[in-house]
């Protein structure tokens, strides 16, 4: 097999893009290592599905490189076109020929006559579509499209998979099933894919790293862990979750002082402005710390709004089985590992 139908690394250097003189990306600097999964996690228009469309040679950046599987195919003098990037695409909507059967969407990429329809019956078994060969795309449900479009873009044997916010036009219950489904087809696949989403939980459950974008740049790359433990800034810890953010006001023998007593930090940093505390480190108790003013019930567990005595407002995060109510006098207390430090 030729090296570059192998998963591959994407490396991309100093690459620029904007649209009428505005800047949509700014000097990205990412390497996406061979058959990782990568969630490419930002608010709209921050830029991350620009920078999809320029890795498959959809936009073409002002400068900059790409590499894909150690081959150039974008610098300021070479410019490999799409289909020869051996690059496969899911576009959020599906984007499935209306005109074709199930069977010839799949085959749209397959070039060796000899071995299509073998290759087709395969894919579609893969992602759980046997039997839907000859069914045209109005037949189908939003989830089963996906699939199919998945199928299609796995056909020519890509070394690199970009996903393109593919479940965003799901109900939310679809969007969950098909997501678990895609996790495990991609673990499966051991190929390098980057997943563009604006949604946390999507980029937590299917990157093993996570690049957070925002205004044409990348703020953080890290393991979900990471990046929800130990954010880069507070934009970055209120957009990867709930999070209380106090001002920073000393730290001695690593222990900070907050609205909530004395709690230890993860480590100290140069010229913290803030203390980072996560709703489910907090425990509520019978107290007078504060008041509850709202409870929001989620069935496995519940969001607690409690305002202290001093007028600050904090999130806790109690079990399904807490009898929380508004208007309760509380207490709260610390029972995380080390708050950190912003």
């Amino acid at each position: 097999m030729d090296e570059h139908n192998k998963p591959g690394e994407v490396v991309i250097e100093g690459l620029s893009k904007s649209f009428d003189q505005v800047t949509v990306l700014e000097e990205i600097d990412l390497k996406v290592k061979r058959t990782e999964t990568l969630s490419l996690l930002g608010p709209s228009g921050c830029g991350k599905t620009t920078l999809l469309r320029t890795i498959a040679g959809l936009e073409q950046p002002e400068k900059g490189q790409i590499s894909v599987s150690g081959r150039v195919v974008f610098s300021e003098t070479i410019s490999v076109p799409p289909e020869k990037r051996k690059i496969g695409m899911v576009f959020q909507d599906a984007a499935l020929f209306p005109h074709m059967s199930i069977s010839e969407n799949v085959g749209y990429g397959i070039r060796k006559k000899i071995s299509k329809e073998k290759k087709v019956a395969e894919l579609l078994e893969f992602v759980g579509l046997s039997g839907f060969e000859n069914r045209r795309p109005h037949t189908l449900s939003g989830g089963q499209k996906q699939r199919v479009a998945l199928a299609r873009a796995l056909a020519p044997e890509p070394s690199v998979l970009l996903l393109d916010e593919p479940f965003s036009n799901l109900d939310s219950t679809l969007r969950v099933e098909i997501r678990s489904e895609v996790n495990q087809l991609l673990t499966s696949l051991e190929i390098t894919t980057i997943f563009v989403t604006h949604d946390q939980d999507e980029a937590f459950v299917l990157g093993n790293r996570v690049a957070v974008m925002r205004e044409g740049r990348l703020i953080q790359i890290d393991p979900p862990h990471d990046l929800y433990r130990q954010p880069v800034d507070s934009w970055v810890a209120g957009f990867v979750g709930d999070a209380n953010i106090f001002p920073f006001n000393e730290s001695v023998n690593s222990v900070c002082s907050t609205p909530i007593g004395e709690i230890p930090v993860l480590k100290v940093t140069d010229n913290p402005s803030g203390v980072l505390i996560r709703p489910e480190e907090l425990k509520i108790s019978e107290g007078n710390d504060g008041i509850v003013e709202i409870v929001e019930y989620y069935g496995h567990d519940a969001m607690v709004l409690i305002r202290l005595k001093d007028g600050t407002l904090i999130k806790a995060r109690t079990p399904a089985g807490s009898n929380c109510q508004r208007g309760d006098q509380v207490s709260v207390s610390y029972v995380g590992m080390g708050a950190a430090l912003l």
